[in-house]
């Protein structure tokens, strides 16, 4: 018998026109009854009232949250605990978060962390930043999230090879495909237990025995 399952409210950013593929792939993979996957997502946060997450929570039938400035850390509190999600995903969100419970709070980032990342490093900066700098490996990394931009420690890291011909479109292509492959069953480990820490000191970080993808 499965237990109950963990519930997940998804921050998405999106664009006015466009962008939700991770939260809407959150969203699919946890009702296609995978036996590693288990946890609900019950409600999704975009800055854009009606931009492209919102027409994907439309089309999922996932509560939308419009959620416009000032971006305070009484406003994410009180989104969260109207929600009734136990857990916060950051999954696209661009805005620095602020008064979460980063015990319960994680992010997945294009890039490696620390070096691709901080203000402003998101989506095509990040896979632009890589190919300038010449490295020939980017990598897909989660972790959990502090109130500074891409701090708190590091759960996931998947390398990702960067082509001699890649542009940062195609290079973000490949990632986002590994984004998609591990995210969901990634979320599902944090949710349900099998990934932790305290919240305070990055070395409580627990993972699975054998867990490889440090």
């Amino acid at each position: 018998m499965r237990k109950e399952k963990p519930k997940i409210i998804v921050f998405a950013s999106g664009a006015k026109d466009s962008g939700g593929t991770g939260f809407k792939n959150l969203v699919v993979k946890s009702r296609e009854n995978h036996p590693e996957i288990n946890y609900e997502i019950v409600a999704v946060v975009s800055n854009y009232e009606n931009g492209g997450v919102k027409k994907i929570a439309d089309e999922l039938s996932v509560k939308f949250i419009y959620f416009e400035k000032p971006f305070t850390a009484e406003k994410y509190a009180e989104i969260v605990k109207n929600s009734g999600a136990d857990w916060v995903a950051l999954s696209g969100w661009l805005k620095l978060t602020k008064g979460l419970n980063p015990k319960t709070t994680f992010n997945i980032h294009p890039g490696k962390l620390p070096e691709f990342g901080r203000n402003g490093m998101y989506g095509i900066y990040v896979h632009r930043a890589v190919i300038e700098a010449g490295t020939r490996l980017t990598a897909v990394t989660m972790h959990f999230v502090t109130d500074i931009y891409d701090d708190g420690p590091i759960f996931f890291q998947f390398p990702v090879n960067v082509e001699k011909n890649d542009t940062p479109e195609s290079l973000g292509k490949r990632v986002n495909l590994y984004e998609h492959k591990f995210q969901p069953l990634i979320t599902s480990m944090v949710v349900n237990g099998e990934i932790s820490w305290d919240g305070k000191d990055t070395n409580t970080l627990k993972v699975p025995k054998g867990y490889n993808w440090l």
